[in-house]
């Protein structure tokens, strides 16, 4: 990689922590989380891309409480939408190559198949609305850009729905998840090395998919997770996972039925191959395994 500095925002999150974690030796790279600098706030933003006059910026820094967006809606564009046209604009300025994270949310459900990086997006909520709009200043912008789109996205020592349900699991032993939302999980870990490998790849421009491999619902997903969890002692006794319609458990933001994102164009450019969801679900608690000390 030709690049010797890199900048990665949102960093205290379970993404910016995988992409720092799996950061090229060769680059000298710095994190900065909301608390070290907030990109909503265009003096400490400009502050930081003075002090890293970075050559890659990786934007992780987002609003992802979905529900909450409903009702905090200033805070969420602010995040989600105006800090990354900021951003792309700093990135501009300096030549600096931006990849900026972005959401299965921008759109609506109602395909019958995986969405490509072309499919129109529609979203239902003020979370996806804001991350759209995100999506849509960098891309409008002079940067030199990658927009990567993802999905459920998990990793160890964060708060996602990998580690939720082992709460509740040990806390309740018997989990009620909803069995007809259908996704693919996405592992921070293999996340992170594709944003990197973008970075390094100048040629590329535009939108990208990426998730791990497989389309699942959550119940699914919960099931996997008691299995694996219990083989590996993450889980003292064993806990009872039952399936319920989207119905059942209201929320104030609405998700989408379906939104199993085509990754097939990323892996072509990149000449990679998405890893089974499960393969990489049981890395990541073994990883878990090792932050609780129970291997």
């Amino acid at each position: 990689m030709s690049a010797s500095r890199a900048l990665v925002l949102g960093a205290a999150g379970q993404l910016g922590r995988a992409c720092m974690d799996c950061a090229p030796e060769t680059i000298a790279t710095q994190g900065f989380s909301r608390a070290s600098c907030d990109v909503t706030d265009d003096v400490a933003l400009r502050r930081v891309m003075d002090e890293v006059d970075p050559h890659i910026v990786i934007n992780a820094a987002a609003y992802t409480a979905v529900d909450a967006a409903e009702e905090d809606r200033d805070m969420a564009e602010a995040v989600n939408a105006d800090a990354p046209a900021m951003l792309s604009a700093m990135c501009a300025q300096r030549g600096a190559r931006l990849v900026h994270l972005s959401t299965d949310f921008v759109f609506d459900g109602r395909s019958p198949r995986p969405y490509l990086p072309d499919s129109s997006p529609a979203p239902l909520g003020c979370y996806g609305a804001s991350k759209w709009r995100g999506e849509q200043a960098v891309l409008a912008g002079d940067a030199r850009h990658v927009v990567v789109r993802t999905s459920w996205v998990y990793g160890p020592g964060g708060r996602n729905f990998v580690l939720t349900m082992l709460r509740l699991m040990r806390e309740q032993g018997t989990v009620r998840v909803v069995n007809d939302q259908i996704g693919s999980p996405t592992s921070t870990q293999g996340l992170a090395k594709i944003c990197w490998r973008l970075a390094d790849r100048d040629d590329a421009r535009g939108v990208y998919h990426w998730s791990d491999d497989g389309a699942i619902s959550w119940y699914d997903f919960a099931c996997v997770i008691h299995d694996e969890a219990l083989a590996l002692g993450l889980l003292s006794a064993p806990a009872s996972v039952e399936p319920i319609p989207t119905t059942a458990f209201p929320t104030k933001a609405q998700r989408p039925a379906y939104s199993v994102l085509d990754a097939s164009a990323t892996c072509r450019a990149l000449g990679v191959v998405q890893r089974p969801w499960r393969d990489a679900l049981r890395d990541m608690l073994r990883s878990q395994q090792q932050l609780e000390g129970t291997a």
